[in-house]
């Protein structure tokens, strides 16, 4: 266990701050997130981690149960809800076209994004960035939570393009109701 680790053992962000408690992200919990790559509450595989631990960054491939009617986008936050910070950090957020079904791995990629797909801002940068937590930090959750929302997400006048917005101004700022929404976690340790 490194020394970094081991004085922060005790820090981390927690649900409470995360996109699935903000009050404007509420909704009936009817979409199933799955994925080829990980099991619910599995280890995430090395792949999917970041290039600095020896990953590929490459997010994984996702599939969701059919949005409810009247679904005009749907939203995708994937969150480290272990990090050290007071709020959780946000490893990718992107907008996606509900006809889209499913995405492939590396789909998140901010060069080169799936079809359907539109990547916004993360804590990070842009697109999909895998795990990195902290050696001897003790297991990092990575929350994949998806929103099916009745209105597509909007700058709205006088603000700036959601393509720019920060994801902790951007998630809470969401106005369009929330017809479902669905989660997976994937858990990684260093």
């Amino acid at each position: 266990m490194t020394l970094l680790g081991r004085l922060l053992k005790n820090r981390k962000a927690g649900e409470t701050h995360m996109a699935w408690n903000l009050p404007n992200l509420q909704g009936p919990e009817l979409l199933t997130l799955t994925s080829r790559n990980f099991s619910h509450d599995g280890p995430l595989p090395l792949e999917q981690c970041a290039k600095n631990i020896g990953g590929a960054d490459l997010s994984p491939d996702l599939a969701w149960t059919e949005p409810p009617p009247g679904t005009a986008q749907l939203l995708l936050a994937v969150e480290d809800i272990d990090v050290p910070m007071a709020k959780p950090a946000v490893h990718c957020l992107a907008l996606i076209d509900p006809a889209a079904g499913q995405l492939e791995p590396g789909a998140l990629s901010a060069k080169r994004p799936g079809p359907g797909v539109r990547v916004l801002r993360s804590t990070i940068g842009r697109g999909y960035h895998g795990p990195a937590p902290i050696k001897g930090h003790g297991p990092h959750r990575y929350v994949f939570q998806l929103f099916a929302l009745e209105s597509p997400v909007d700058s709205a006048a006088g603000t700036p393009p959601v393509d720019r917005t920060r994801p902790r101004a951007l998630l809470p700022a969401v106005t369009a109701p929330v017809l479902g929404r669905g989660r997976l976690t994937g858990i990684y340790e260093r």
